[in-house]
């Protein structure tokens, strides 16, 4: 039987729980930013990038619902409370000569813009 030899080689690369490579947030923003600037396939352009499809697929989709969560839609509908002053009880009467006479007793204003116009 032959002699097998091995060699140890330390990988700079952090992996999960199950092996699989890591890749930092400076990684994934370049390989986006590349993604942007190129006319090719997504298959096409993970293949050129050395990211498994499935992974830039990944990335592309989670940029969408982040950038979508940050811009508002216009059916956003928001709700303020305002308070009103409370209405006064009575009458409000704008001749057309422009005077505004205010009272409660509607007998009383009546007498009154008789008085005006006489």
């Amino acid at each position: 039987m032959g002699m097998i030899s091995a060699e140890l080689v330390a990988g700079t690369d952090k992996r999960d729980s199950r092996g699989r490579r890591l890749a930092g947030e400076e990684r994934r923003l370049a390989v986006l930013a590349a993604y942007d600037r190129t006319s090719l396939t997504q298959r096409a352009f993970a293949e050129q990038e050395g990211v498994r499809y499935h992974t830039l697929v990944t990335w592309l989709t989670r940029r969408r619902r982040e950038q979508v969560a940050k811009v508002p839609t216009p059916e956003t509908v928001r709700f303020a409370e305002v308070r009103m002053p409370k209405p006064r009880a009575g009458i409000e009467i704008v001749l057309p000569s422009g005077i505004v006479i205010r009272g409660t007793d509607a007998a009383a204003l009546a007498a009154l813009i008789k008085a005006l116009q006489d």
